[in-house]
Order: C-alpha cells, then sequence, then structure tokens
C-alpha cells in the first residue's frame, strides 16, 4: 500500500502533461490536493494488515520499504502540509492557470520523494528520495523567476550540493564497512565490537549532510532566503514539511535504526540541537519580515527536535517525534497566515502593518494560537511536546540544556509577541484601513490548522494511547 504512495503521484505528474489544452492548472491543483488528502486518509483507513504487505513489496522491487508508527505520523504530516500548500496556491496564484500548473507538478514530484524517504530502509534508496525532493524543491524556490527567488535557489543549491557531497561520501564508507546499505545490516555492522575510525567518519558526514538538509546552525544560511523569496504556497510546503523530511526525520531515523545512541552522537545532537535553540530565537528578535522571522523560528523549534533526540531513546524520541508533527502543524499555520497577510496587504514589513486583525479576525486569531503554541503555552499542543523533550533532557542528565531551552522558549514568546503587536494588534494604519480578510483558499487551511493545534493540546493524554505519540509504551 505505502509504495503507491510513490507510485500514484508519479503517475499523476505523467497524466498531467498529456496534450490537454487550457484548464489544465486547475485539474492539477485538484488532482494534487487528492493525492495529499488519499495519503491522510489512508493513514486512518488502511488495516495494518495491508500496510504489513511493504516487506514483501520491497523485495520484489529490491529495496525495502517498511511502515510503523513514525511512517504514520509523517504520511499524515505529508498529507497536511501538501494539501494546505496546495490551497495556498489556488489563492495566491489567482489566474495564473501555468504557475498552477507548474506547481502542482512539482509538489506532486517532491510528495512522492518525500514518501519515498519515510518508506525505505536502504541508505541508497534514500539517499536517491533526498535528491529527488532537493531537486524539485529548487525548482519551487525560483518558481517566480524573480531577483531574490533566484538568490534563495542559488544558495540552496550550493549547500545541497555540500549536503550531497557529504552524504554520497559518508554512503561510500559505510558500504565498505558493512558491505551492504540496507539500514539492518549497516546497523549490525556499526555496533560490532571494535568497530575501526572509518565507521565513526560516516556518520559524522551522514549527520553534517542532514544537518545542512534540515537547516541546524550553523547549516543555516540557506534557510531564510529560500523560505523568504520563496512563492507564499511554496513557502509552506518548505517550512512545514519538506525541510523537517529530508533533514529531520531522516535524522532521527538513521539514529534510532542505524547510528544508535552512543554518547558521541548524543553530544553532538545535543550541542547542535541547544545552539540552533539560542541562535534561531535571537535572529528572529532583529528581523521585520514577516516571513524571515518565521524562518529563523523554524531553525529554532527543529533545535528542539534535535535536543530531543540527543536526550536518547524513550521518552527523548518520543518527544522529538511529537515536536516534528507539531512544528509541521503551527508552523505551516504561521505560513498559511503570512501568505494571507502579503497578498491582502501587498508587504511583509511589519513596520507598515498594524491593528490589521480588526479587518481579518480570522487571520490575527489563528495566528495567535499558533504563536502561543510555537511558544509552548499550554494546553496548547506546543506546550506538551516541548515539555516531554525537557523533561527527557533533565532525567539524561543534562539540566543545564534544559534550562535553557526553558530560557528560549521566553524569547519565543518574545519575538512573537513582537510579531502580533506589529502586524495585528495596535491602531490600524491608514495604509491597511482597505484591508479585508483573505480568500476561502487562505481560511481553509488556517481553520484546519488551528483546530488541529487546538485539539491535540486538548487530548494529548487520549494521544499517549495512539499511534502519533507512543508515550505510554515508552514509559
Amino acid at each position: 500500500m505505502g509504495a503507491l504512495l510513490i507510485v500514484i503521484p508519479l503517475l499523476a505528474v505523467v497524466f498531467l502533461n498529456l496534450p490537454m489544452g487550457k484548464g489544465v492548472g486547475k485539474l492539477a491543483m485538484s488532482l494534487a490536493a487528492l493525492c495529499c488528502l488519499a495519503e491522510g486518509v489512508a493513514v486512518f483507513a488502511v488495516t495494518p494488515q495491508v500496510w504489513a504487505l511493504q516487506p514483501a513489496i520491497g523485495e520484489i522491487l529490491n529495496t525495502h520499504f517498511v511502515v510503523d508508527q513514525l511512517t504514520l505520523v509523517m504520511f499524515l504530516s505529508i498529507a497536511l502540509v501538501g494539501v494546505s500548500a496546495v490551497w495556498v496556491a489556488r489563492y495566491g496564484f489567482g489566474d495564473d492557470d501555468e504557475k498552477k500548473f507548474r506547481f502542482a507538478n512539482l509538489l506532486l514530484l517532491s510528495l512522492a520523494g518525500m514518501n519515498g524517504i519515510v518508506l525505505v530502509r536502504d541508505l541508497f534508496a534514500l539517499y536517491v528520495f533526498l535528491e529527488i525532493t532537493a531537486v524539485t524543491s529548487f525548482v519551487l524556490i525560483a518558481l517566480e523567476h524573480g531577483k531574490a527567488a533566484f538568490e534563495g535557489a542559488f544558495k540552496y543549491l550550493v549547500l545541497s550540493a555540500l549536503a550531497t557531497t557529504l552524504l554520497l561520501g559518508g554512503l561510500a564508507l559505510l558500504f565498505i564497512v558493512a558491505g551492504d546499505t540496507s539500514f539492518e545490516t549497516v546497523g549490525l555492522a556499526l555496533r560490532e565490537p571494535g568497530t575501526n575510525k572509518m565507521g565513526l567518519v560516516a556518520v559524522a558526514l551522514f549527520l553534517g549532510g542532514l544537518s545542512i538538509k534540515g537547516g541546524l546552525v550553523p547549516f543555516h544560511g540557506w534557510l531564510p532566503d529560500a523560505y523568504s523569496s520563496a512563492p507564499s504556497a511554496v513557502s509552506v510546503l518548505l517550512a512545514g514539511i519538506v525541510t523537517k523530511t529530508t533533514g529531520v526525520y531522516t535524522m532521527i531515523r538513521l539514529v534510532d535504526a542505524v547510528f544508535g545512541y552512543t554518547e558521541s552522537v548524543k553530544a553532538v545532537l545535543l550541542v547542535t540541537g541547544l545552539i540552533s535553540i539560542v541562535v534561531g530565537a535571537l535572529l528572529a528578535l532583529g528581523q521585520k519580515d514577516f516571513k524571515r522571522m518565521l524562518a529563523y523560528s523554524s531553525i529554532s523549534q527543529v533545535g528542539y527536535i534535535i535536543l530531543g533526540l540527543g536526550a536518547g531513546p524513550g521518552l527523548g524520541f518520543a518527544g522529538a517525534i511529537f515536536h516534528l508533527f507539531n512544528h509541521s502543524v503551527f508552523k505551516t499555520l504561521l505560513f498559511v497566515n503570512s501568505a494571507a497577510v502579503e497578498q491582502q496587504s501587498g508587504t511583509r514589513d511589519m513596520d507598515k502593518l498594524g491593528g490589521i486583525s480588526v479587518k481579518m479576525p480570522v487571520t490575527g486569531t489563528t495566528s495567535v494560537l499558533a504563536m502561543l503554541s510555537t511558544a509552548g503555552i499550554p494546553p496548547l499542543s506546543g506546550f506538551w511536546s516541548k515539555l516531554i523533550i525537557i523533561l527527557a533532557v533533565w532525567k539524561a542528565g543534562h539540566e543545564g540544556y534544559a534550562m535553557v531551552a526553558i530560557l528560549a522558549s521566553v524569547i519565543t514568546l518574545a519575538y512573537f509577541l513582537s510579531l502580533q503587536r506589529r502586524v495585528f494588534f495596535g491602531k490600524l494604519t491608514e495604509a491597511c484601513a482597505g484591508l479585508r480578510e483573505a480568500g476561502l483558499w487562505a481560511l481553509l487551511p488556517a481553520l484546519l490548522l488551528a483546530a488541529i493545534t487546538v485539539v491535540l493540546g486538548l487530548t494529548t493524554p487520549w494521544l499517549f494511547e495512539t499511534f502519533l505519540v507512543p508515550v505510554r509504551s515508552i514509559l
């Protein structure tokens, strides 16, 4: 079944590029939305017995496809962000049929790549799907052909090429060490007593490459430019799920299944996570561009995920998964609302805005909810995942790391309060007096994601019994 989540988007791309005449852009957008929605439905509708067919399908295709709890979390995240990006594209691209067509094709290719990343259990197959996703992301960033878009795409291309070099180098070394590229074989080889230094170098190369993909400090230089210069729908896709799938999820999967929670790996993750949390939060403080502030905020929040992973298996692993999903939801919501503000006002400069919640009440209210969840304010979903991460770090004996992470949440609240004050609260400026609420295609994802943020926060104890947060079984 999971293999179909790779095949169907690719078949959809082939179908869309058959000669059809006018109106193909609207058809492409509808088809892309259906593929995303079908993926989300499959998470809940498909039985465990059907998902269990993955190993057999993987043998036929000469690779390893496996579906577990983390895979299902990623499928749901990809579906939610994907359909939100499609709706924002409908809103932002207006009547431009050509842009809709190109965006839908690239989104479908990216969808196939991300689904492949979360399904495979082979390092070489993983690399292939990572590159498929990276290439489509590069083209998506430059979709509008402007100077800023080309600059953002070029920075992404250069650092992505560096990440590719590191990943290929690590892959080659691991093949020499293990004689195979399957997760299981490589993991066993790395755990053997007396593993040579070549294996350690390979692990370091992989962690470096994935840190670039995830936009972690000090490899974050591409991320603010890429997020802010891309079209709004592309920013939603990149910030909401692409960066998390290619960098963060892949790191979680490989550490857990291949590299192992060695003391050196945990130390690197803890330091990288904490530096990213602090640097991202401090850089966000000084921004006046709506999307750039959200971009630096993403760096900080991804740092929490990596910090949780560095706390080790069990509670830290569960917190990392939970915060990965939460971040997909509330950061997508914030970028959806930034798209609405930019489309309605014509600017992302927060100093030129003010008091627009009077004119855009739904956008303003959902932004407050997303902001509070990001800052870890109870009872919203972001509070629970941050709490689990901080408890895991504290229980692992790293009380100093936990205290800094808590203080960084205060900084997060500070810059988001600044954003809300400058954009949504205060006196309505004359330039914004004629604003109207965003259109339906921007309000739909905003309301959906805001509802998830609230409901997820209120029902977190119930979630401990479900596939989303397997904390109860861990405890």
